[in-house]
């Protein structure tokens, strides 16, 4: 299991809802128009790059490995 950080917005005046995004996952990003819609678009949006970036890694060199960072 991975922590991350999701940084959530409420919409503009008169729209509603919630955007979010994921300092560790550029690019990711969810909405909804409850706080707990968004959070879960958001990790479904970081669960597929995730996937999508470790499926390319390994696509343009299948000789690649793995190996856990742990930082302080």
């Amino acid at each position: 299991m991975k922590q991350f950080t999701a940084i959530v917005h409420r919409g503009e005046p008169g729209e509603g809802g919630f955007w979010a995004t994921c300092l560790e996952v550029p690019g990711a990003n969810g909405q909804g128009e409850t706080k707990e819609e968004c959070l879960a678009d958001l990790k479904n949006a970081i669960q597929l790059l995730l996937e999508t970036e470790r499926d390319e890694a390994f696509r343009l060199d299948p000789q690649a490995e793995t190996a856990e960072l742990m930082l302080a």
